[in-house]
């Protein structure tokens, strides 16, 4: 007879927990739980393994004179134009000088609330709902960011999506946009999507710099208020932003923006992009932009990457290490790595493995399951003569996005020159 409390004690635990169970299967409950868990986690592993800063270039690790061949396939677009100098822009017509409106708002979709990690899938569903798009965020990242924790979506692959499952509508992303260049889209009707840098309200971590990535899809402006008006999957609908504070966040992903619209208005975006219509074009004005802004903003570490940025897209591999060495010094944010990669380009490309070694691992101790990361970090222990350890950070890569082509290539490769 004792032992009747204890037995009924232990099934209503195992009820609670069963119960439990079910209740976290639940898609709301599993998406709420899910991120609070997944906070916890990065949080603790930051007390166990504490985040610092960036590690800045290694004195011992010089680019040799010329860039180190390779059979490395990329999926980011490198331009096939010579070392030592950049190619001719085309000659395109200028734009006509249409007057800009004092204002505009376009109707704005449905808001959407982002899930974790998803400003980019989310915003893309609001740009297609405003063309009649039925659909939502998740349709779009079920394809391009098939695992939740994944935190970042490249414009490409955003780009992709649109190609490849919205082809009745055109798209295109161009670098170093400006003002002027949103106002006349938004005039002509098209919205228009941003990458920038947001703020966190909470850390994620012990000495977190709260830095972070974030798209937004731009539907009006206002130059009595000089602000635009967002879609903001994050904060809410109808965000108002300054013009200031626009250039400020931008600037430090390289001033993207990514079009999306009917094709009978191709004719209409050639004539407002002018010479940025041409990709060679676009990215060599986006080169002299930058290298003017290190001039102007010498101690500003996003003029320098971008500059690097811009000289990968030329295969200026050891200038481009020199940028991006400046821009280490004065101090990029910690989750930079998260997002872009152009560094893991130069440093490769130049040998200087032990810093392409030094970022990657910093990398993956800021976001363990980058697979931009593993990737690159398998390319270096490649170089260093670890087939195996490479092919491990590929399949690792792989595991956390089946659908990355660069670490499939990867994967065969050495696989197949051991």
């Amino acid at each position: 007879m004792s032992h009747l409390p204890l037995t009924r004690l232990l099934l209503i635990l195992i009820g609670l927990t069963l119960l439990g169970g079910l209740i976290y299967m639940l898609p709301p409950v599993q998406q709420r739980l899910a991120w609070r868990m997944e906070v916890a986690r990065v949080y603790l592993r930051g007390v166990v393994n504490p985040v610092g800063k960036m590690p800045t270039a290694d004195p011992a690790s010089a680019p040799n004179e010329t860039p180190v061949p390779t059979a490395v396939h990329t999926q980011t677009a490198v331009a096939q134009a010579p070392t030592d100098q950049p190619p001719t822009p085309t000659a395109l017509p200028l734009p006509t000088a249409t007057p800009i409106p004092q204002s505009i708002s376009l109707p704005a979709p449905t808001w959407e609330k982002q899930d974790m990690n998803n400003c980019g899938p989310t915003s893309l569903a609001m740009y297609l709902r405003y063309y009649g798009w039925d659909g939502d965020q998740f349709a779009i990242s079920s394809l391009i960011k098939p695992e939740r924790t994944d935190r970042n979506v490249n414009v490409d692959e955003l780009a992709y999506y649109v190609r490849n499952h919205a082809g009745w509508l055109n798209v295109e992303y161009r670098v170093g946009g400006d003002l002027d260049t949103l106002k006349k889209l938004l005039a002509v009707g098209i919205p228009v999507i941003i990458e920038e840098s947001m703020k966190f309200d909470d850390p994620f971590w012990p000495n977190d710099d709260l830095w972070a990535a974030h798209y937004n899809l731009l539907t009006g402006y206002d130059d009595s208020s000089q602000t635009f008006t967002a879609q903001d999957s994050f904060h809410g609908a109808d965000q108002k932003i300054p013009y200031q504070t626009l250039l400020d966040y931008w600037q430090s992903f390289n001033y993207v923006y990514l079009l999306v619209y009917p094709p009978d208005k191709e004719a209409t975006v050639k004539e407002i992009l002018g010479a940025n219509w041409d990709m060679d074009a676009n990215r060599q004005l986006a080169l002299e932009r930058s290298q003017a802004e290190t001039l102007s903003d010498p101690e500003n570490a996003f003029t320098w990457f971008n500059l690097g940025s811009n000289l990968v897209y030329f295969e200026r591999y050891i200038e481009a290490s020199e940028a991006f060495d400046k821009a280490r010094e004065l101090g990029l944010p910690q989750r930079m790595l998260r997002y872009q990669f152009s560094p893991f380009f130069a440093y490769f490309h130049t040998g200087q493995i032990d810093d392409l070694l030094a970022l990657t691992n910093y990398a993956l101790k800021i976001t363990s399951n980058a697979e931009e990361a593993f990737l690159w970090h398998g390319w270096a222990l490649y170089r260093q003569g670890d087939s195996a350890g490479a092919i491990a950070d590929f399949q690792n890569a792989l595991a956390e996005n089946p659908n990355y082509q660069d670490a499939q290539y990867a994967l065969d490769f050495v696989q197949a020159n051991p």
